[in-house]
Order: structure tokens, then C-alpha cells, then sequence
């Protein structure tokens, strides 16, 4: 145990790296407990508003090139949890001119599936369904502009690319269906309709299965770190206003980013100010079968 215990400490105290196709970005740690040390060169200074100082680093001139495809394919802001993702996203979309289009969703209970003595109806009112907000399906109150960056919630048609986690950039919104444009993978430019769908969450702690018929789409100019997986982007501006929560969500920041440059980290200390450090969470267990030499 002494010896693993040495191994781990010696891997802690050298770098965290993340290899790319072409480059490898090394960013030297210094542990305090759980903290590490950012170098200076990648973080960003709060100056006003703090999502305001993210979204200005990483999408820089946004006024100007919010309609420019290479601009936004190439760029997003990640952090770690979807109250942090709605606050930049309503940020940044109250930056785009043009009409906000308001669309609600029609929820529901599945009764058949539930227990026939009970009245789930009058129990969980429309009310209470209708303010359900959960990562896996999309909010009741769905506002979208055209222009804005999307992401697919659900599988539709994997042969024309639409699949969970493909990012669009909205180019109509009808009245029971918007049209998109793909934005990545071998699809890219392609123009298709996005249909409201009827999404069940799979995960949930009611005693009922819940309903919700809307269009499978977020706004996604910021997403979440477990969101970004599978992305690849020459920019990303990393918003800590909390320490990332989960094993290994920094090294996937970090994975993201094509070239070190476009790496921009602002991170909010306890006091609302700047700072340059935050916690790496690693399990331990994940070293324990370490090779541990005599």
C-alpha cells in the first residue's frame, strides 16, 4: 500500500497531458491538496460582467461573425453544469438581432404504466410537468433565434448525421418544425427539418413515466464538459465559477482544443474574483492496480 501510495504521489506531482494529433499541451501542476496551479498564459482576468468575459475571449467580434459557419464550428465555451450552460447561452443569444421564438412543450403522464388506484393527474398537475428541467430532454419554455448554434438531444436519422450530440446552426423557425444546418462531420452544410418528438427520460425518481413532446434542441454556444465529448474545436473558453465536480472533467476540457493557443480558462474563486487555481478530481481507485516497481 506504501508503495502505491508513493506512486500516486509521484504521478501528482508531474503534468497533466493531453495528446492531440498533432501537438501536446503541457500544463505543469502543483498540487494543494486537491488544487492545482493554471499557468497565467491561459487564463482569462475577470473585467465586468464574468460570462460576458468568457464569451468576449472566445467568441471574439460575435456581433460581426455570428453568421460566419467556420466561425462557429470552430469554437464553444465549456463548463460544468447546465444552470452555468442556460446562463452563458441566454447571454450570448440576447446578442443575436432578430425575433426570439417561444415554443412549449406538451407534457404528460403515462398512466398505463403507473398504479390505477392512484390519481397522478390531479397529484402532479400540468403545472408541476410543465417546470421538469433534466440534462436528458429539453425544456419545457424552448426559446430559439436563427442564427443560434443548437445541439441534437436524440437519434434521429444517423445515415443523414443527425445524432445526439450534433451541433446546427438554425436557419427557420416554423411553426411546428424549424429548419438547421449541419455544422460538422461529413454532413456539414446540409439543411434539414427538425421535427417536435415525444422524449421519455430513462433516469428519473417519480413514480410515473413522464412525457414531454418538443423539439429535441438546446441552445449550444456553451454545452456542458460531459456534453463536449467526441468534439473538436481550435477554441475553448473553460468557465469554472465552480470546480469541475466529476473524474477526469479537465483532462477532457483540455482534450477538446486543437492547439494550445486556443485554450482560455477563467476560473471564480470563493471570493467572486479570479483566480488560478481549481480542483482536479481523480479517484484514487483508478490507481490502485498501478504497476508499482521493487
Amino acid at each position: 500500500m506504501l508503495k502505491r501510495t508513493r506512486k500516486l504521489q509521484n504521478l501528482q506531482n508531474g503534468f497533466l497531458m493531453s495528446t492531440t494529433a498533432r501537438w501536446r499541451i503541457y500544463i505543469q501542476i502543483t498540487f494543494i491538496r486537491i488544487q492545482i496551479i493554471i499557468p497565467r498564459k491561459y487564463l482569462v482576468e475577470k473585467k465586468t460582467n464574468i460570462a460576458k468575459d468568457i464569451v468576449d475571449v472566445t467568441y471574439p467580434d460575435f456581433t460581426k461573425n455570428y453568421t460566419t459557419e467556420s466561425y462557429l464550428r470552430e469554437r464553444a465555451i465549456l463548463t460544468p453544469t447546465n444552470a452555468i450552460v442556460d446562463e452563458v447561452n441566454f447571454h450570448v443569444l440576447n446578442l443575436i438581432p432578430g425575433i426570439t421564438h417561444s415554443y412549449l412543450s406538451q407534457d404528460s403522464i403515462d398512466t398505463e404504466t403507473g398504479n390505477d388506484d392512484n390519481d397522478y393527474e390531479s397529484s402532479f398537475p400540468i403545472e408541476y410537468l410543465n417546470s421538469i428541467n433534466m440534462p436528458s430532454i429539453p425544456k419545457h419554455y424552448l426559446k430559439l433565434k436563427v442564427e443560434a448554434i443548437v445541439i441534437l438531444m436524440r437519434n434521429l436519422n444517423q445515415i443523414m448525421g443527425l445524432c445526439n450530440g450534433t451541433r446546427m446552426v438554425l436557419t427557420k423557425c416554423l411553426k411546428n418544425s424549424v429548419e438547421c444546418q449541419l455544422l460538422t462531420g461529413s454532413h456539414a452544410g446540409t439543411k434539414v427539418l427538425i421535427p417536435r418528438i415525444e422524449m421519455e427520460p430513462t433516469d428519473t425518481h417519480f413514480p410515473f413515466v413522464f412525457n414531454r413532446i418538443q423539439f429535441p434542441l438546446q441552445i449550444c454556444f456553451t454545452m456542458t464538459i460531459k456534453k463536449s465529448q467526441g468534439q473538436s474545436l481550435q477554441t475553448v473558453g473553460l468557465f469554472l465559477p465552480r470546480p469541475a465536480f466529476s473524474h477526469g472533467q479537465l483532462y477532457v476540457v483540455i482534450s477538446r482544443v486543437t492547439s494550445p493557443d486556443g485554450l482560455h480558462i477563467l476560473i471564480e474563486g470563493d471570493n467572486g474574483e479570479t483566480c488560478n487555481f481549481t480542483a482536479n478530481v481523480v479517484f484514487d481507485e483508478v490507481f490502485y492496480n498501478l504497476p508499482v516497481s521493487v
